[in-house]
Formats: C-alpha cells, sequence, structure tokens
C-alpha cells in the first residue's frame, strides 16, 4: 500500500503534540509528511518545515494557502493533522473539508460551541473523513475492556470511574513567559470555556463512554482555579448520571502534585469489576464477583482479539502511549483507502472518535462549566 500524502497545520519544530502526531503517523510506515503550515507566522512556519525536511515550497505561511495550493497539485495532500491551539481547529478543518482532504484533528473539537457547529457541518457536507485524536482509545488494553464490556463479563455496569490527574500547572507556569503550552491552554480566547475539564476531562469522559459504551445524561460539577489569578479551572470534580441507571464520578486535575499523567479508570457491573491505568497501560484487572483479582497482560493469556489486533510487539515488551496514539494512525490510514475505493465513510472510520465524539466532548465542558456556576446543580447535557 502507498504511503498516504500528510500535510500539518501547526505543530512547529518545538511544539510537543506535533512531534507525536509526526512519530504516530510515521510508526507503522502508513503516511509521509509532505507539506505543512506549522506555524502562525511564515517565517517560523518556514523554519520549522526546514528543520522537519519539507520542500520548501510546500511550506505555507498559512493553513488557508496550504490548503488551496494542495487541492491543486496532482500530488497533493490526501489528508492533514490539525494540532493547533482549540480557536484554530474550525477554521482549518473547513479549509481542508471543503476541497476533500481527510481531517485528522486534536481535541477538544474547539474553543467554542459556534465553532464545534461549523465543524458539524463541514463534516456533513464532506466527503472526506474527520477523525478526532482520542488517543487514549487506541490502547491494546482498553480495546480489551471495551470489548469485554461489550460481551458481559462484568454484567450490566452499575458504577464508574475515572480520573486523570497531573501537576504541571502546581506553579503559575503560564507566567514565566517560556511556557507556549501554558499561556494558550489557560487562555479562554484560544482553549475555550474549560481549563482541565476541557483538556484533560474530556479524554478521560470519552474513555470512559468508550469502553462502557454508556453516554451521560446529566452532570453536577464543581470546577475550581487554584493557579493565582488563572482564568480557566485547573481542578475538576463531576458527579455522572447515565441513561442506563449507572452512577460515576470524574476527577481531572493539574495541580495535584505527585501524578504525571495518571489517567485510571474503574468500571464496576453487576458481575466484576475493571481497572486500567494509562501510567500502566499493559495490564487489566478483571475481578469477578466473589472471585480473586486477575491480572491480564496485553500479549498473555486471556488477551482478546481486540487487544491482539491493535498490539505490534510480543508480550512483555512495553507497549504505549506513542503506539496508541499510532493505531489511531494506522486506522485512518485504512479508514482513507477505503473511502478513497468508494467505500461509506462511517463504515471505513470504524472505532476512530468522530465529530459526535468530538460533540460529545463539548457538550461536557458546557454542561461542566454551567452546573459549577449555578453551585454544582445537576445540570443536562
Amino acid at each position: 500500500m502507498t504511503r498516504i500524502r500528510l500535510g500539518m497545520v501547526g505543530g512547529g519544530k518545538d511544539a510537543f503534540i506535533g512531534g507525536v502526531h509526526r512519530i504516530a503517523s510515521r510508526i507503522d510506515g502508513r503516511f509521509d509528511l509532505v507539506a505543512g503550515a506549522f506555524s502562525s507566522t511564515p517565517e517560523r512556519s518556514a523554519e520549522s518545515g526546514a528543520a522537519l525536511g519539507v520542500d520548501p515550497d510546500r511550506c505555507y505561511p498559512s493553513f488557508e494557502a496550504m490548503a488551496e495550493a494542495e487541492a491543486a497539485r496532482a500530488d497533493g495532500i490526501e489528508a492533514v493533522s490539525i494540532v493547533t491551539p482549540n480557536h484554530v481547529h474550525a477554521e482549518a478543518a473547513e479549509a481542508f473539508l471543503e476541497r476533500g482532504i481527510h481531517v485528522i484533528c486534536d481535541k477538544p473539537l474547539a474553543a467554542t460551541a459556534e465553532q464545534a457547529e461549523a465543524m458539524r457541518t463541514a463534516v456533513a457536507g464532506s466527503k472526506a473523513l474527520f477523525i478526532l485524536t482520542h488517543n487514549y482509545t487506541g490502547y491494546p488494553m482498553v480495546r480489551q475492556a471495551r470489548a469485554m464490556v461489550a460481551e458481559g463479563a462484568i454484567g450490566a455496569i452499575r458504577v464508574l470511574q475515572v480520573e486523570y490527574p497531573q501537576d504541571w500547572m502546581t506553579d503559575s507556569v503560564e507566567s514565566t513567559g517560556d511556557n507556549k503550552q501554558a499561556e494558550w491552554r489557560t487562555d479562554p480566547a484560544r482553549s475555550g470555556a474549560g481549563g482541565s475539564v476541557g483538556d484533560i476531562g474530556t479524554h478521560a469522559y470519552n474513555l470512559a463512554c468508550f469502553v462502557t459504551g454508556l453516554a451521560a445524561e446529566s452532570l453536577a460539577a464543581d470546577l475550581q482555579s487554584f493557579g493565582p489569578g488563572r482564568s480557566l479551572d485547573d481542578n475538576a470534580h463531576v458527579l455522572l448520571r447515565f441513561g442506563s441507571g449507572a452512577r460515576g464520578m470524574l476527577w481531572s486535575s493539574q495541580v495535584a502534585p505527585g501524578n504525571e499523567n495518571a489517567l485510571r479508570l474503574r468500571v464496576y457491573g453487576e458481575k466484576g469489576g475493571l481497572e486500567w491505568a494509562q501510567e500502566e497501560p499493559n495490564a487489566l484487572w478483571l475481578t469477578p464477583h466473589g472471585e480473586a483479582k486477575r491480572l491480564i497482560r496485553r500479549g498473555g493469556g486471556g488477551a482478546h482479539e481486540a487487544a491482539n489486533a491493535v498490539s505490534r510487539i510480543p508480550a512483555g515488551h512495553p507497549e504505549g502511549y506513542l503506539e496508541a496514539f499510532a493505531t489511531l494512525y494506522a486506522e485512518a490510514a485504512d479508514a482513507i483507502r477505503a473511502v478513497q475505493q468508494g467505500g461509506d465513510r462511517e463504515a471505513a472510520r470504524a472505532l476512530l472518535p468522530g465529530i459526535e465524539d468530538g460533540m460529545a466532548g463539548m457538550a461536557f465542558i458546557a454542561a461542566c462549566v454551567a452546573s459549577s456556576q449555578r453551585d454544582a446543580a445537576w445540570t443536562k447535557l
């Protein structure tokens, strides 16, 4: 299979998430990065393109220029990764979708509800795929947990707990002048209405819904901004009610010293429980009710075909964050080729997060903010 010609919006040479997307796109050899508008200024875009080995003629001063020029080329990009601050996602996605170029977009979907609706309209009006990189869904043992829940291994879901604590914003890192990630993530104009709840809370919520197949109907949220003068929340406690009758709790925090990237999910049903932690991603704990806790290892005994399908190396060798991200890129490549060959867009997308997952994340952020403003009142999504 020939590699897919990929462009990138944002993700200049010093950008963390841009580097992650580039590595993920290359792990399975399915994409070639051939063009980009890597920064908000033409000079920095050209500098980043040179550092990445991209043809200078295909390093563009803006995403608008890239979309127009690449769509006109016989060898133009087939897909684009959008790895900018949230407020740029909508306009960039629209520019490529309307030209039939597939979009792989970082989360959350957008900065505002209006931008998100514009993106949904653009997706509906395009034949191209839209993929949202909720990368934690790509872990083999997350796929295992989802399959086990669907097959009834723990029975009807009663309770779930998901948490995502970090500590990198315990200090006022946005005020130092040398942390661009912190600067834009604490700026409502660029990040949107949610701070930690938008940045990592959406990951936690998406993970819980992906594994269980449930969606919350209402929530009660208590958001805090502990950083002095910080405009957006850096800590969130959220109670969740699901239509099935299940109940959940979600905690996201970026001011929890001792936690680096401690995403963790626990799901309890009438017949047993499952536990998974991102910092130990190759392990899934199953506890059948009344029996001893059992450890299921990626690639080991009891590993589900859903997990084995997205495992790359033998059991006992650590497989983690970059590989999970690469799973989404590999599946995106399969979906893009399927659509190019006339396949149904939604069928091709399969388990890949898409526009509706993004809209669910935006509804989650909006409900959390509204609830917290009303003293954690129950709020419908």
